[in-house]
């Protein structure tokens, strides 16, 4: 926000501030020495502020229950407060400090309403949007006037940046790069200046929008609509909805609040949920017991569900309260009435054993790729050596550019060495090889035409793309056999598809698109309309995972909401990180770099390690390690999926 003077310096030395970093990619880390660092200099803030004369704890308004924070070990919980406005503090200065206000961990923005004249302070409303910049907000020059003026009713201070993300009333993340241009008005009250016409919701740098908000998974169900009477279309399978919530304003109780909304608008129409329309939280301070269990009472339209659907709905309360509060392992949910009778109970035993949150259930302990003998092979943790797998794909006598593993590790989907034809052969061996399910309409003569690599999801469907010199068409195999079924993309326009991979929900689709010699990474959610047996299937409302990249190389499924990514910004070198489907860049551990990617493959089990196929051959990533060489020559590494 430019250089500081005046009130802003006392304001800013007042807070107390938590440095954080987060992931954006290769070079970038953060761990337990950071977060002895953030508390050891939030600390010497403290010390700073006192010296400076003002408030380091607050002194009065109402005592609070407070959430059990969640957090990582060694993460400071030092809260910051804002400071009230000063005597005789300039425009400039006032509009400065309600910006440094509104970064504070106070629920309601007491203090930041301070600085408001009494008409705003009603009418304001702070979370009807998040805007984030690259840096704080600034006062910016005009050609033909002055940014701050003084006008016939006071004075007006216009605030600028460069925004890059914006998060909806609904907590929604989408990127958003464009410049950011507002203004404030101040009147004068008395003798002191106070903002009477102001935006509504927050302007943030986003170094303060890490530190306040983190990402959060709200779960809801798959809704198959015109599949959903197909055996294989499971009625429990969660998906990950991500969203931002503020870590540190009673965070169990917000991360709830804001599942009993809804679906963000991206998901609604794909997505159901098992709370009846209208259910509110009966008492709105949530925290976990000493036992780590959750005790959550409803409001009346949740008293008269039966209890299929109350253990639906505490699956989803248990899946999204645990993501909140990843560092404690949740026991027990119990939904309750208004009164605090029971309603039912779910333990952590019975959400993993009867609710698909992907990287909850079919969890794989193999990865498997194409070695140099064109053998498909396969490895476990503890084994030194990949071996071959059962059936035709394990003898090498079908030379192999692609494969694909079914979910339940019984098939195996493989594109020829020419890339035009797709072949299906079970596991077993014994078994034979038929024919090609499909010929491509390409050439094949380039590895950006003919077959993509294929794709399963978790109902056991088979999704491939194929590529001609002018265009592309995404197709799918309904358990991997049979006629293939093509599928719309209304949004590709003229661009073709690269590469797929699918979510094991079958409800969201990662695709690699190129467009004029760039490749970008796009989410797509997959529609089924129609009626059974011939449902129309089409893939809706794309969008970017890693805008700033400017060519993507690989992606990969590794979480509910998470993909690892691999690809350059303009003029880079290449990276891989870790990237959110609402397209911001995850806050899980930094990756160490590794030369020359050319595929990667990552299980929605986050606790696997990553494969890759780079310069120095098949190389694995473990937890908390370093990659680690494979095998010197192979191709094509995947999980199933």
């Amino acid at each position: 926000m430019g250089a500081e003077h005046g009130d802003e310096r006392t304001a800013r030395s007042a807070r107390f501030r938590t440095p954080t970093r987060r992931h954006t990619g290769t070079g970038s880390g953060i761990g337990t020495g950071a977060a002895r660092t953030g508390r050891k200099a939030v600390l010497l803030g403290c010390a700073g502020a006192l010296l400076a004369g003002c408030a380091s704890m607050p002194d009065s308004g109402d005592v609070t229950a407070v959430d059990q924070p969640p957090r990582a070990d060694g993460e400071s919980q030092v809260r910051v407060y804002g400071v009230p406005p000063q005597d005789g503090a300039q425009p400039t200065n006032i509009v400065r400090s309600f910006l440094d206000a509104t970064t504070s961990d106070e629920a309601d923005f007491r203090t930041a309403r301070m600085y408001l004249a009494k008409s705003a302070r009603q009418t304001w409303r702070p979370f009807l949007v998040t805007n984030v910049l690259q840096e704080r907000p600034k006062s910016q020059p005009e050609p033909a006037a002055r940014a701050d003026r003084e006008d016939a009713d006071g004075y007006t201070v216009t605030l600028s940046g460069s925004q890059v993300a914006m998060v909806d009333a609904n907590h929604a993340y989408t990127p958003e790069e464009k410049p950011y241009r507002e203004t404030i008005h101040l009147t004068k009250e008395g003798d002191q200046w106070r903002i009477d016409r102001l935006p509504d919701g927050l302007v943030l740098g986003q170094s303060d929008f890490q530190r306040i908000y983190r990402s959060v998974n709200k779960y809801y169900f798959a809704s198959y609509k015109s599949e959903s009477d197909d055996p294989k279309a499971g009625k429990n399978v969660l998906v990950a909805d991500p969203v931002y919530l503020r870590q540190r304003i009673k965070p169990i109780t917000s991360s709830v609040e804001a599942l009993l909304t809804g679906p963000t608008d991206w998901l609604d129409r794909v997505t159901t949920s098992a709370f009846p329309p209208g259910t509110k939280l009966a008492a709105r301070d949530l925290s976990l017991d000493d036992s780590n269990a959750l005790q959550v009472k409803l409001s009346k339209q949740a008293v008269n569900t039966d209890a299929a659907q109350c253990k639906r709905m505490a699956a989803q309360l248990f899946f999204t309260v645990q993501d909140m509060t990843r560092a404690s392992k949740i026991s027990e949910v119990e939904l309750q009435d208004p009164s605090g009778n029971s309603l039912c109970a779910l333990t952590q035993d019975q959400a993993e054993r009867d609710f698909a949150a992907p990287g909850h259930n079919g969890r794989s302990d193999r990865e498997y790729f194409i070695d140099a003998q064109h053998r498909v092979v396969t490895m476990s943790d503890s084994a030194t050596e990949p071996t071959p797998v059962g059936g035709p794909f394990g003898t090498g006598r079908t030379p192999l550019r692609s494969v694909a593993i079914s979910r339940k590790e019984t098939t195996a989907a493989g594109v020829s060495a020419d890339g035009r034809n797709l072949y299906v052969a079970g596991l077993e061996d014994g078994t034979e090889r038929g024919g090609p399910l499909l010929t491509s309409a390409g050439s094949g003569k380039s590895a950006d035409e003919g077959l993509t690599a294929p794709s399963w999801d978790g109902l056991g469907d088979l999704w491939i793309a194929d590529r001609d010199a002018h265009g592309s068409r995404l197709l799918r195999m309904r358990e991997g056999k049979g006629d293939p079924e093509e599928v719309a993309v209304p949004g590709l326009g003229r661009r073709r598809i690269k590469a797929i991979k699918v979510a094991a929900d079958g409800i969201r689709i990662a695709i690699l698109v190129e467009d004029k010699g760039r490749t970008t990474l796009q989410l797509g959610r997959v529609e089924r309309n129609g009626t059974s047996p011939h449902p129309t299937l089409s893939v809706q409302e794309l969008r970017p995972i890693a805008p700033q990249l400017e060519d993507v190389v690989a992606a990969s499924w590794a979480g509910g909401s998470r993909l690892v990514v691999v690809g350059r910004e303009a003029g880079g070198v290449q990276q891989m990180q870790f990237m959110e489907t609402d397209g911001s860049a995850s806050d899980t551990q930094t990756l160490p770099g590794v030369n020359g990617v050319k595929a990667v493959a990552a299980s929605e089990d986050e606790t696997r390690p990553l494969i890759a196929d780079a310069t120095e051959g098949i190389v694995r990533l473990p937890p908390d390690a370093n990659w680690k060489t494979v095998a010197k020559d192979g191709t094509a590494p995947v999980y199933p999926g």
